[in-house]
């Protein structure tokens, strides 16, 4: 696997070359007792514009790029790229078009923006999966730390930095794609459940966070992460690589 770039609501924390993925401890076991007591935790918490506590979640999506794709200044990498390029204080800045108190904000703008162009290549995904765990508002701290976990077990997986430089050119050798989106929001409304059992229900995670981050100008929007490898023009990801690298992704 190859690296990847990294956006985050802090700061671009670039991208990086692989090691061997970290393993997911326990993972069916917390699942399971935070179902058990999930409902009788939402009976006594206040509602928000999209529903009760904070959501921590996640979902990657494999993609097919063609040469002609890659080559493209349209291209999902480029998009991404660009956003790479202009990450600084993307957290923090506001566009004052909103009437009634609220900023706009450019996370939230960069969020639906990947969202849709996920939902935009979906004839050429391959593979993809999710997960989340959802808290209590008084446990916004828990949230923010599962959301720097699984924020750090993506980083964890490559070793060094890179940031393309602009005007990089691809020499248009297909390759496989791996985005993954880390996401904090408020409320336990947005869809994380079962990206790559279909491609209809992977469709309805994506649409479901692209029209949640851009509730309240953003403001639900607590924290948002994306990954993409590979970053190089010239780098090139197999299938067989990306089953390696990302053991839990699901084929469509």
């Amino acid at each position: 696997m190859k690296a990847p770039l990294i956006l985050s609501l802090a700061a671009l924390s670039a991208a990086f070359a692989p090691t061997p993925p970290l393993n997911r401890i326990n993972d069916a076991a917390s699942s399971t007792r935070l179902h058990l007591f999930d409902g009788l935790g939402k009976a006594f918490e206040d509602a928000g514009p999209l529903g009760k506590g904070i959501t921590v979640g996640k979902i990657q999506v494999a993609i097919a790029v063609s040469g002609a794709e890659r080559t493209s200044s349209d291209s999902i990498f480029a998009m991404l790229e660009k956003h790479a390029r202009n990450n600084d204080d993307i957290g923090s800045a506001y566009d004052d078009d909103y009437d009634e108190g609220y900023g706009d904000s450019q996370l939230s703008k960069m969020c639906h923006e990947v969202c849709l162009a996920l939902l935009r290549k979906s004839d050429d995904w391959i593979s993809a999966c999710s997960d989340s765990e959802w808290f209590k508002e008084q446990d916004m701290g828990k949230a923010e730390s599962v959301h720097n976990l699984w924020a750090d077990r993506e980083a964890c997986k490559f070793e060094k930095e890179y940031i393309p430089p602009e005007g990089s050119a691809s020499d248009g050798t297909p390759t496989v794609a791996v985005v993954s989106l880390i996401i904090e929001i408020q409320g336990d409304e947005t869809n994380f459940s079962k990206a790559g059992f279909s491609r209809a229900e992977t469709k309805s995670i994506l649409t479901s966070i692209a029209s949640d981050c851009r509730v309240e100008g953003g403001d639900c929007l607590n924290a948002f992460e994306v990954f993409w490898t590979p970053s190089e023009p010239t780098e090139v990801l197999t299938e067989r690589e990306t089953i390696f690298d990302f053991p839990e992704l699901i084929t469509l």
